[in-house]
């Protein structure tokens, strides 16, 4: 009998063992292949003539875009003024003070020489989901048929699935990478960005 049960135990450890490392192995082929898609978007800029560039929102700090905000403005100014759109939105709600990130950027573009007719302001998304949500229903609203979206490189491919989810067709442009943020290799973003669209897919944000 004891010799039953100890082979039974044994049974019941390697059908554990299995399934962990099935489970582990699953997680790392999922995670690599984000990944792959990640450094594919980063790597690539589509920006082509459309109805709207959708700049979104980043830290602001007092009224004034952070760094790495500022250089998402400044990607779809440049875009902007080489007739890629005739109109840009600013994403992103407020930051815990008085200020709105899609407000922020209005006015940084408006002080830039931008039209103030030639930008619409998101001021109530406070995540990239809610972001892409709002988006769909000011191109809905404003009859966009395709848009250019400006972020961070590693950003672009969750933003591309979340906007194909809504029905958007975008075409992702990266920013350029300001000097604050050190090293370019940190993989701090991309863990991010993997562990972001992983939740998404499993309806966990």
């Amino acid at each position: 009998m004891r010799a039953k049960s100890r082979s039974k135990g044994r049974a019941a450890a390697q059908v554990v063992a299995a399934v962990l490392l099935a489970l582990v192995l699953g997680t790392l082929g999922w995670s690599r292949w984000v990944y792959t898609q990640i450094e594919a978007f980063a790597g690539r800029d589509d920006a082509a003539p459309s109805d709207a560039i959708a700049v979104f929102g980043a830290a602001e700090y007092d009224g004034r875009p952070s760094p790495v905000y500022r250089a998402r403005l400044e990607h779809a100014e440049a875009l902007f003024n080489k007739s890629i759109a005739p109109l840009i939105i600013t994403l992103g709600g407020d930051g815990g003070d008085q200020y709105s990130e899609g407000g922020v950027g209005r006015q940084y573009l408006m002080g830039e020489g931008i039209p103030e007719s030639a930008i619409i302001a998101e001021t109530t998304s406070r995540n990239t989901a809610q972001a892409v949500r709002r988006l769909a229903v000011i191109a809905r609203a404003n009859s966009l048929s395709r848009i250019v979206v400006v972020s961070d490189d590693t950003h672009m491919f969750r933003i591309h699935a979340l906007c194909a989810a809504q029905g958007l067709n975008v075409l992702t442009s990266p920013r350029q990478r300001v000097s604050v943020e050190g090293n370019p290799s940190d993989l701090d973003p991309v863990l991010h960005e993997i562990l972001s669209y992983t939740a998404w897919r499993l309806h966990l944000e």
